[in-house]
């Protein structure tokens, strides 16, 4: 650290730390991440670093060169094409990928922030997150860029995002069924306070009223994205009185739930039961039947997230929302109900 260091240009490190009423040390500290620094100290420190828009000289050579993904979970083939949209653009520019898993629901565990701080990466990539004022603030403090990738709820209007059509996705989904005749449409979506899942949840409803259908909250659920809770929700559907002929699945893992679902039920896919997916995983033209699902650009998202934060203008002070589209993808899990 260098009292030459610049603040907005004109004012040094050092006068922060005068107008903090601490040491140049302590000033230190916080831009790296320590945790011997007070909670008083350090946000005295970090807004008046955001107050005069913080820049450090020759802050690119002292970052390291590497990206930082931050998960709230780590274990679904979803994930996984996150990881490898980044790694593209990090490789392309000779940088390498960190991830961390939060181990918390959309919101970064606070144990999280600190180990970022002290690796100073190119950048940070969060998934599925909210993204708490301090965090935000204390990123911006040490002049790290951030991007966050499907926000979990509507994000500040600085907060850079990457996502995609999601109730186009939902409407195109719940469409295709329609189209096909079927009347009873039931919607297992994601966790009720996540933007996309409510999203896509729009998109269904809108399908119904263009096909003249009553949406029936008999036949909505709010899942978590995972199998597990596809099959255990598919499975209270199907049990129902006036079971569904069409499911839209929020997520493919969900939709791969609902058809073990309708294995066990005795169901045939799709001639007693038409399925449709979200995402366009990998598993989804494997599965038996492969499923009809929307196409959402996940690698891309991903690639687009990582050159947001390499780009000279990096995110911080502008936001920038990016929106890519989606499309659906027709296989065997859909075809026309059968009449009786």
């Amino acid at each position: 650290m260098h009292d030459d260091d610049e603040v907005g240009g004109r004012v040094t490190l050092a006068t922060v730390a005068k107008e903090a009423g601490v040491s140049m040390p302590t000033v230190s500290k916080v831009l790296n991440g320590r945790s011997d620094v007070s909670r008083a100290t350090r946000t005295k420190v970090e807004r008046l670093l955001e107050t005069h828009g913080y820049r450090r000289r020759g802050q690119s050579v002292s970052r390291s060169p590497l990206i930082e993904i931050v998960f709230h979970e780590l274990d679904s083939v979803w994930s996984m094409e996150l990881i490898r949209g980044v790694e593209n653009v990090a490789k392309e520019n000779r940088a390498t990928v960190a991830l961390t898993e939060s181990g918390t629901r959309h919101t970064p565990a606070p144990d999280w922030l600190p180990g970022v701080l002290q690796r100073r990466p190119l950048g940070v990539v969060l998934v599925f997150s909210a993204l708490p004022k301090d965090v935000k603030r204390r990123l911006r403090a040490a002049a790290i860029p951030f991007v966050v990738i499907d926000p979990a709820g509507d994000p500040d209007p600085d907060v850079p995002s990457v996502g995609s059509a999601n109730w186009a996705g939902g409407l195109a989904a719940t469409r295709h069924l329609t189209d096909l005749g079927h009347e009873r449409v039931a919607i297992i979506t994601g966790p009720e306070d996540m933007l996309c899942s409510l999203a896509r949840l729009d998109g269904y409803r809108s399908a119904l009223a263009l096909a003249g259908l009553e949406t029936d909250p008999r036949l909505t659920r709010f899942g978590d994205f995972h199998v597990r809770g596809g099959f255990t929700h598919a499975v209270e559907l199907l049990d129902g009185p006036d079971r569904p002929t069409a499911i839209f699945a929020g997520s493919d893992l969900q939709a791969l739930g609902v058809l073990e679902a309708a294995r066990v039920r005795g169901l045939r896919v799709p001639e007693d039961l038409s399925v449709v997916g979200y995402d366009d995983v990998p598993p989804a033209q494997w599965s038996s039947p492969p499923l009809t699902t929307v196409h959402q650009p996940l690698r891309h998202m991903a690639e687009e997230a990582a050159r947001m934060l390499l780009r000279p203008d990096a995110p911080g002070t502008a936001a920038q929302r990016i929106e890519l589209a989606t499309h659906l993808v027709v296989r065997q899990s859909t075809a026309p109900p059968e009449r009786a």
